[in-house]
């Protein structure tokens, strides 16, 4: 399924029978081209067989055109506007995200928080694409369900002062916090207000792609339940074989709940 012109700008749909809710994943790979959505299809599979209908999702991303800051925050904040009410009306819609995908998700959450203008801010209410007026505007305003981050870059600033998979939140957002404040004031989710909706990170303490102590610092305010898997490196919980996998599909139904 397609939301825009760019071959990029598209979403697999994975139905399933007498689906629970919708899950609208993102993928990770630190926001770069080389990375799409392929690695996650098993995912994908085994959540439908779990009872949840998925749009398996793709964006634009750094080396690619329109890749980054704002492009890839403005498909995010687009695809949930417009595709879930075309595949699954009436569904509650979930967004679930893994690693860069993970940190997506959760700015997804707090996109009320941002202000007008901002890439991604959802329309004024009664303004057009609030409810009331285009396709897909309903859903930006009725919101999500919850949100389901599975080994996020949670927190961008510290990402980068880490320096993270060779400085990709630069290349991303264009530059280091001290660089590009305004930018990171509105793409980093742990700069932001705690989102309006429940939200679950899972997180393992073997992680040595994005270390566990980013996501700890982000649910340090009570923003999010953070579940730390004991042994669990980064691509267990995308691993539907994984030791992992259970603890994945049981945050998505307590969402539901």
């Amino acid at each position: 399924m397609r939301y825009g012109d760019d071959p990029d700008q598209v979403a697999d749909f994975y139905p399933a029978d007498d689906p629970s809710a919708l899950v609208v994943f993102l993928h990770g790979g630190y926001w770069r081209a080389a990375y799409d959505r392929e690695h996650a299809r098993p995912l994908a599979v085994a959540l439908a067989e779990a009872g949840f209908a998925v749009l398996l999702a793709e964006y634009r991303r750094v080396g690619r055109p329109g890749g980054g800051y704002p492009g890839t925050l403005l498909d995010v904040a687009t695809l949930i506007d417009v595709l879930p009410d075309a595949v699954a009306p009436g569904l509650p819609v979930l967004v679930a995200g893994h690693s860069a995908g993970g940190h997506l998700a959760l700015w997804a959450a707090a996109r009320p928080s941002l202000p007008p203008g901002a890439p991604g801010a959802l329309p004024a209410p009664g303004s057009a694409g609030a409810a009331g007026g285009p396709p897909g505007s309903a859903r930006a305003a009725r919101g999500l369900a919850g949100v389901l981050a599975l080994a996020p870059v949670a927190d961008l600033a510290m990402a980068s002062t880490l320096g993270l998979s060779n400085g990709a939140t630069e290349e991303f957002l264009g530059g280091t916090p001290a660089a590009v404040p305004d930018r990171y004031a509105i793409a980093d989710p742990a700069a932001l207000p705690p989102p309006g909706v429940p939200v679950t990170i899972l997180h393992g303490d073997a992680d040595d792609t994005v270390p566990l102590d980013v996501a700890r610092s982000y649910a340090a305010d009570g923003r999010a339940s953070l579940q730390v898997l004991a042994g669990s490196e980064h691509f267990g919980v995308i691993t539907p074989s994984s030791s992992d996998w259970p603890h994945v599909v049981a945050a998505l139904r307590a969402l539901t709940r």
